[in-house]
């Protein structure tokens, strides 16, 4: 393996001379609009340290040897820089990058399922992940995130996961972004949603990104319910309008802790936008 050159520390020094050189030439925005240009013509340019400018330096290690560089710049506290991912994910998501999704430090796995995304190869690690039971949390949760980009590849796995108990609140999120229609992950859906609790807006969420009409009489008779908040009713009548369906009965919402503490939210908003004058 080549070593470990921190380009994006080469080029931080590089930029500081350079608005050095250039102090008061250009206004805050006009940096934040150079910067990135800057960073993209340094990918271009020969540095002596690593005998090759920093796209070359990557163009030419194997995927191997890529999917080993990211692994030691995470082990090692030294930060990859965008030309080494970017050089990764134009390889078409090698099996060596998939490897990476075994790893167990939440930096380099975070690093690795946003290279993997949605790609197929990399489901079967995405659930070995969530299997785990010392999976760190913000991984799972971007793991879930690129599933559900691909709910339809990940839907077999999700719905075995789910009967058996494995976090059941993430495949249901997964299951609902599928397209297929299913009947069975329909009735699931509607299932949870009949059984929720406090997760009640958030499984009605899921029945409206599922887009089953069939879905709507569940979703009248429990809006339709004295003890629904302020908070369920909102999500309630948006997955019901999500569906095609209509829920006109006018609501008391007066003396709802949740809709008085919005109200509450919002006029202080108002207050701040629009402060009353007072006498000199």
């Amino acid at each position: 393996m080549k070593k470990l050159i921190d380009f994006d520390g080469l080029f931080d020094e590089k930029l500081a001379e350079y608005m050095q050189i250039n102090a008061g030439k250009y206004t805050e925005k006009q940096w934040e609009a150079l910067i990135p240009k800057l960073y993209r013509q340094f990918g271009d340019t020969f540095i002596p340290k690593a005998g090759a400018t920093p796209k070359q330096y990557y163009a030419e290690m194997s995927d191997a040897e890529l999917a080993e560089t990211l692994a030691a710049h995470v082990r090692e506290g030294v930060p990859p820089s965008d030309f080494l991912c970017r050089e990764l994910e134009g390889r078409g998501c090698p099996d060596e990058l998939v490897s990476l999704l075994g790893e167990r430090d939440p930096e380099l796995l975070t690093i690795a399922v946003n290279l993997v995304g949605g790609n197929a190869k990399g489901i079967p690690g995405y659930f070995a992940i969530l299997a785990r039971e010392d999976a760190d949390e913000d991984v799972a949760e971007a793991v879930c995130e690129q599933l559900k980009s691909n709910a339809d590849g990940a839907k077999e796995f999700a719905l075995d996961f789910y009967r058996r108990g494995i976090r059941p609140e993430l495949m249901l999120e997964i299951l609902s972004r599928t397209t297929g229609k299913d009947d069975e992950v329909f009735a699931i859906l509607l299932r949870a949603f009949r059984e929720s609790g406090e997760e009640m807006p958030m499984r009605a969420s899921y029945l409206a990104a599922f887009g089953d009409a069939r879905a709507l009489p569940s979703l009248l008779e429990t809006i339709d319910r004295d003890d629904v908040n302020f908070l369920e009713y909102q999500e309630l009548k948006y997955a019901i309008e999500a569906l095609g369906g209509e829920y006109t009965k006018v609501r008391d919402f007066s003396n709802d802790p949740y809709f008085l503490e919005i109200a509450s939210q919002q006029a202080g908003a108002v207050d701040i936008l629009h402060p009353k004058k007072t006498d000199a």
